[in-house]
């Protein structure tokens, strides 16, 4: 069972009673005909469940799917939206701290944030994982701009609105073998009881041959690099390893192509600083929302938060899994990494 929405992405809008449950029922049958179109793609045994097949990219059968197409189908984007997108287990947990920090730094004091006491992903909740995941949607078209989204879509399948409105997209990276690394640690804990143990042998053997969600990891993070060099001014690409590396300096980056760069008086009062402070991986995973806090009956918000660290694949990775991922990376990813 999906978790309930926040408050401000509250399902369908106060309308008549009569035209809700007409809008309810429009929205149900869009989705039994996703579920018959998904009934006819490819399918793969996947890490958790099967695979399917969709516009060139590996998606849950059971989780997001249907909220993709539903997306492509009726979301209208703005051009004052800022989306964030990532392959899953890239950093997404932080960006999305940093950017709600960032665009609404001005809406509250340092005792009163919302990042206290709610996590990440209900500031900033992905597309097709929670606004549309099943019905009945959430009413994003009251929500007032900017709005900040998340999603893991690829490029290629992004609703057409977003690709034409001129809002922002900020899409974060990292090195593939941490991201193995971390979706396993992950999937680990998603996987059914079930199920036999998930090893690393056989999540690498998935992971290589594109067999993850939102997978090929390789091919999702080329079709942003691409888009983010023939449209920079719309698409930020920033890698996990940098904003690690130099924060203060790539958080400034951000803000700026936000449109919300920081004043001399925020410099001054050192904003930036306290903003990064907010959102570090030690306070964050330490509020009694994010040690204890759930989404739902399987997902558990400290599942977001298992090391934040650049490198551990070094601890649990075989030197020929290295080697057979910097090749593939470098034959896909020449010159990005």
């Amino acid at each position: 069972m999906a978790a309930s929405l926040p408050s401000q992405y509250s399902s369908l809008s106060k309308i008549n009673e009569e035209e809700r449950d007409e809008t309810l029922k429009k929205v149900e049958r869009s989705y039994e005909r996703y579920r018959e179109l998904i009934s006819t793609l490819p399918k793969e045994k996947g890490w958790v469940s099967d695979l399917c097949l969709y516009e060139g990219f590996w998606c849950e059968r059971l989780a997001g799917l249907k909220g993709i197409m539903f997306a492509q189908e009726h979301f209208q984007a703005r051009p004052t939206d800022v989306f964030l997108i990532s392959t899953p287990k890239s950093g997404t947990t932080w960006l999305k701290a940093l950017i709600f920090a960032i665009m609404k730094r001005t809406c509250y004091t340092n005792s009163t944030h919302p990042l206290l006491t709610t996590n990440p992903h209900d500031c900033i909740p992905f597309l097709e994982l929670r606004l549309f995941r099943e019905p009945p949607v959430a009413d994003v078209e009251k929500l007032p701009s900017p709005r900040l989204f998340a999603t893991h879509i690829p490029y290629t399948s992004l609703p057409k609105p977003i690709l034409c409105s001129g809002c922002k997209i900020v899409y974060v990276c990292r090195d593939s073998k941490d991201v193995l690394i971390s979706m396993w640690y992950y999937m680990v804990k998603m996987r059914s009881k079930d199920l036999p143990p998930l090893s690393l042998e056989e999540a690498f053997k998935l992971f290589s041959k594109g067999l993850s969600i939102y997978g090929p990891f390789w091919d999702h993070v080329l079709g942003y690099w691409n888009a983010s060099m023939e449209c920079p001014q719309r698409i930020f690409f920033l890698r996990y390893e940098e904003l690690k590396k130099e924060t203060l300096i790539n958080v400034r980056r951000l803000a700026e192509f936000l449109g919300q760069p920081f004043s001399m008086e925020e410099e001054r009062e050192r904003v930036v600083e306290e903003i990064i402070e907010l959102c570090s991986f030690k306070r964050l995973s330490n509020l009694e929302v994010n040690k204890n806090g759930s989404r739902d009956a399987v997902i558990k918000n400290d599942m977001f938060f298992r090391k934040g660290e650049v490198g551990d694949w070094s601890n649990h990775l075989t030197t020929q899994m290295v080697e057979s991922l910097d090749q593939i990376t470098n034959e896909k990813l020449h010159g990005i990494f």
